[in-house]
């Protein structure tokens, strides 16, 4: 009786699932908004005796039972019309403010590039405060050092960072905040409509760092009006609306349903 060899054929490896690096889990967040606030003693006096109390106030929830997850690695694009949320969502995700309801859950280093310049002092110049910046952001000595001949060159202002920043152009002061942001080390990237700092050709260094940063692995969370922007650099969308999540998957799939309610 022959034998014959058999070769089995060995199963193809299943993809590794990456990990995740932000979960929102069911995050509300509510401003109360004082209406008629009383400008002096007598016009609260007047408005107690009227028994309107120190002014109406207002309950708004600017994001409610909003949930999802964001991978290692992966770029999600935000997008909504002004007052939908987007803003106030990452100023979650960056810690600047709490929610009212829900947690999220950050595996990492948060970059938020949210309000380029903050921290800055007008009477230093702009090399004492690339160093301010990073120290404010926890970032050690050293690595700003190693990092701040890029930094420089990037923001194209190799002539002027002996020269107190009150003297900068909002170009300028804006460039230097974003080059700082993008040099520094992070596992997830905030950007909020800062791809237009500048003009049309530091924009298309802007939008270049960007995928460069994403193909080198970090998580980026990016919020714009340009919507091509989104298509393109985003690997899924999320489309808020009132607050609340209206849709959630493949960035091309969610810009076109928003683009085509927009238009509607």
């Amino acid at each position: 009786m022959s034998s014959r060899a058999t070769t089995l054929a060995r199963p193809e490896p299943e993809p590794t699932e990456k990990a995740t690096a932000l979960s929102l889990e069911r995050v509300s967040k509510l401003f109360v908004l004082q209406h008629e606030r009383p400008r002096s003693f007598q016009e609260l006096w007047v408005a107690l005796m009227k028994g309107r109390g120190a002014g109406s106030r207002e309950r708004f929830w600017a994001l409610r039972d909003v949930s999802f997850d964001v991978k290692q690695g992966e770029t999600l694009g935000i997008v909504g019309r002004n007052g939908s949320g987007k803003s106030t969502l990452l100023r979650l995700i960056a810690r600047t403010m709490r929610p009212t309801e829900g947690r999220v859950v950050i595996a990492g280093r948060v970059m938020p590039l949210l309000e380029l310049g903050a921290g800055f002092h007008e009477e230093l110049s702009g090399s004492d405060n690339v160093y301010l910046n990073a120290s404010l952001l926890g970032v050690p000595h050293s690595v700003v050092e190693a990092r701040y001949r890029d930094i420089v060159e990037f923001a194209e202002l190799e002539h002027f960072m002996d020269t107190p920043i009150k003297h900068y152009s909002s170009g300028m002061y804006l460039r230097l905040g974003f080059a700082i942001g993008v040099h520094l080390d992070f596992d997830i990237l905030l950007v909020d409509e800062l791809l237009a700092v500048g003009d049309a050709e530091f924009q298309r260094k802007c939008v270049d760092r960007i995928r460069a940063v994403r193909d080198a692995g970090a998580t980026i969370l990016l919020v714009s009006h340009v919507a091509e922007q989104v298509a393109t650099l985003c690997d899924r969308a999320v489309w808020l609306d009132g607050g609340r999540v209206c849709r959630f998957g493949p960035a091309k799939e969610v810009v076109a349903a928003y683009l085509e309610s927009s238009a509607s």
